[in-house]
């Protein structure tokens, strides 16, 4: 039979990592592919006796439908959150998402027709592509250094192209580099943003994973126009399979991605809400993610001692102050999906995700993102200097 597709569906292929992937969730696999929390610092035993509680005190409430903006208490507690960030939030700014994967798409559903313009670093987020893809879009991407996107670069391209409706950044902990924006850079953003009439769509999971320097102002905390649109996620700040998200957005644009959401599954779990915040209601959750940012610490100090001890010094990495990540540059004739799928797997038994599919335009095949959260300390040193074996021989 010929199926009769949209054609958006073009732009929905499988990702050329994914066979890779697969290989590397074998059990005698180390792999640093996924950015998975560390299982030891979900809060089992807490969120049992919260689960308990929530089904004795509310339970035909919590098994209920809910609004599509969300439970109100939980939103109420991160609307406080979000203005101790220094982010002016009001409850109407603010509504619950299925992790901020959705506001990925939601932002894009609601603003990008055939052919307009995203912006974004380069690399970028391959989950943002993902979500990005099937409506459509044109890429122009921006350089990073180690203060995040390049400015000056980002203003020439501004200026010349007139499509662009959002640019689509991660500034804190940047997924795949780890890089984080500095401080002039945000403001400056900003200012362009408002100059050349464009949104910015600052997706920020990883914000509240620093383990180290200062905390830096979110660019929300910067607009002054209604343009900046900010995505926050209890996935790396309590667990994942929860799949809480939300958006803190200019109150119309909250309204209408709201309705999008209301279209695409009406709401959150309201199970998952409750428990969220009934977390937060018996419990510290800034004690708790101050544990989890030592864990983390501990394995980013532990995974950049072994890159720089087993290596070859040639290989450039990111040293980041926080989040999941970091991001190893191989010399250019060095293929890293090549060299996955030819040695690393089946000799060195380490599986890391091939930096080709994070460049939107033009892929570079010579860099990968190894992340450092979800395996243990030893596993990290093993499989680093099983790494740089295969290296050693490469250069």
């Amino acid at each position: 039979m010929n199926f009769k597709y949209a054609s958006r569906m073009e732009k929905v292929k499988p990702s050329a990592i994914r066979e890779l992937l697969a290989l590397g969730a074998q059990p005698d696999i180390i792999s640093f592919g996924g950015g998975y929390p560390a299982p030891e610092v979900f809060p089992i035993d807490k969120l049992n006796g919260v689960f308990l509680d929530v089904m004795k005190d509310n339970g035909s409430k919590a098994l209920q439908y809910a609004t599509s903006e969300g439970l109100l208490p939980l939103r109420e507690k991160l609307v406080q959150r979000m203005v101790n960030t220094g982010i002016s939030c009001e409850l109407d700014h603010l509504f619950m998402i299925q992790g901020a994967q959705q506001g990925l798409d939601l932002v894009a559903k609601m603003f990008i027709d055939k052919g307009d313009v995203i912006v974004t670093e380069n690399p970028t987020f391959l989950g943002a592509l993902i979500a990005f893809n099937p409506y459509e879009p044109e890429y122009k991407t921006v350089p990073m250094d180690e203060e995040g996107m390049d400015m000056d670069a980002l203003e020439e391209t501004l200026k010349t192209h007139s499509k662009v409706k959002f640019i689509y950044t991660v500034p804190d902990f940047h997924n795949p580099t780890g890089v984080t924006m500095s401080l002039e850079r945000r403001k400056r953003l900003v200012e362009l943003a408002n100059k050349y009439d464009v949104m910015i769509l600052e997706d920020s999971p990883y914000r509240e994973i620093r383990f180290e320097g200062q905390a830096i102002p979110p660019i929300k905390s910067f607009d002054t126009e209604g343009r900046v649109i900010y995505l926050g996620s209890f996935s790396k700040i309590l667990c994942p399979g929860m799949r809480l998200g939300w958006v803190v957005a200019e109150k119309e644009i909250a309204s209408k991605l709201c309705l999008l959401k209301m279209a695409a599954d009406t709401q959150n779990s309201t199970l998952n809400m409750y428990l969220a915040d009934q977390f937060m209601e018996k419990y510290d959750i800034d004690e708790h993610i101050g544990s989890i940012r030592e864990v983390y610490k501990e394995k980013k100090e532990t995974m950049i001692q072994a890159i720089q001890e087993y290596l070859p010094s040639t290989v450039a990495y990111t040293n980041p102050e926080g989040g999941l990540f970091t991001w190893l540059t191989f010399s250019s004739n060095i293929d890293a999906a090549k060299l996955m799928r030819e040695r690393l797997l089946s000799e060195a038994k380490v599986a890391y995700v091939p930096g080709a599919a994070f460049f939107p335009v033009k892929e570079e095949v010579n860099h990968c993102r190894i992340s450092y959260s979800n395996m243990p300390k030893e596993k990290i040193v093993e499989g680093i200097a099983s790494l740089g074996k295969i290296l050693k021989e490469y250069y």
